[in-house]
């Protein structure tokens, strides 16, 4: 395919006002320099990450620099590659996460777990050794190391692909470590746009999936992502029948009301059960206190991750690819980057959105 080459430029947060967090203007975008190691990509299509939005709105007290272009669900064409690449060509369907660098030589990253890096660069929002800042995938294109980009397996579309590289990633990479497989049992706790991914991939890979939501306008939904149970917490004593019973919980909520205490649901973790919370609430929203009991008995462990690693990415974009697995999204010109954050922020998501990149044609 013939890509033409790349003016970098994207929907960006001009001002720290706190009123003006969702209000985006086109400015210039100075990517990164250009490396041996490098993959530039024409952006086709960017997802809409909760990430992006405690980032404008400041919650994770961090107030951002401006001019800021948000967005780490990437997916496009490679345009073009450094001379130490070999893993891609022009014109490849690629993805790019949330991170976009980290030191390549320190433990983790020598053990391919480069997504707990130290150093590690994120895709926006963050600074490169030589002070560039990095800008995300609200664009027309990205340059990265070829450690951070993912080849898109035949089989997939590229706007299913987006929200994978970093919400389907960030509850698979649990599910993976954790042993989620046949025999396996997983609790779902919050059907969102991290929720739902947790049900389509543990159901993917074989495990019964209870679905955990405090919503009843979505049952019908979460019983077609393929949920064998779905059970209220209106009800308080929701947890009780399960108590002792789930291998893996994965928690992707922003916090844990009074009638909804943690300790409930590390009860119906089964002996040395995991418990892992993928969700990234604001700063002032802390996980509640437990007492040392409520691990006691059943000698559960709490945990939490951190987007996944490389070798993780391109085993979940293939069992997408070899299970058929779709997730649920809503697609919006990214001219509409607005109503899409403002759509998170609210609630409004079906549960993931899609930005279809509208500033240059690459068709």
């Amino acid at each position: 395919m013939s890509i033409p080459e790349i003016e970098f430029k994207g929907y960006g947060m001009i001002s720290t006002d706190p009123s003006m967090w969702s209000e985006f203007q086109v400015v210039p975008i100075t990517p990164k320099n250009f490396g041996p190691h490098d993959v530039e990509v024409a952006i086709k299509y960017c997802g809409v990450c909760g990430s992006d939005v405690h980032t404008l709105t400041g919650g994770w007290g961090k107030k951002p620099d401006v001019p800021l272009v948000v967005g780490h669900e990437i997916v496009g064409h490679v345009t073009r590659v450094g001379e130490a690449v070999a893993e891609f060509k022009p014109g490849d369907r690629v993805g790019v996460g949330a991170q976009i660098g980290s030191c390549g030589e320190c433990r983790v990253c020598k053990a391919g777990d480069e997504n707990y890096c130290p150093k590690m660069i994120h895709t926006y929002n963050g600074v490169y050794p030589d002070g560039v800042r990095t800008q995300g995938g609200y664009s027309t294109g990205i340059r990265a190391h070829e450690q951070f980009v993912f080849k898109i397996p035949d089989g997939l579309e590229l706007r299913d692909a987006a929200t994978m590289t970093c919400a389907g990633l960030t509850v698979f990479s649990p599910l993976k470590v954790n042993g989620c497989g046949p025999g396996k049992t997983v609790g779902v706790i919050g059907i969102g746009g991290l929720g739902h991914y947790a049900i389509l991939f543990a159901k993917a890979m074989g495990a019964t999936v209870y679905a955990f939501s405090h919503s009843a306008s979505k049952e019908a939904d979460i019983r077609k992502m393929g949920a064998d149970f779905v059970v209220s917490t209106h009800d308080l004593d929701y947890y009780k029948p399960l108590q002792g019973t789930l291998d893996i919980i994965i928690s992707t909520i922003d916090h844990f009301s009074p009638d909804r205490p943690l300790k409930s649901y590390l009860s119906m973790l089964r002996p040395h059960g995991r418990f892992v919370t993928c969700g990234l609430p604001d700063a002032d929203n802390p996980l509640p206190t437990i007492h040392a009991f409520d691990l006691m008995y059943n000698g559960c462990y709490i945990g939490g991750t951190h987007m996944g690693s490389k070798r993780e990415a391109i085993e979940m974009l293939q069992l997408a690819a070899d299970k058929g697995v779709k997730p649920w999204i809503q697609e919006l010109p990214m001219s509409q980057a607005k109503t899409a954050v403002e759509g998170v922020k609210t609630g409004k998501a079906r549960y993931r959105y899609v930005l279809k990149q509208d500033l240059v044609n690459y068709d």
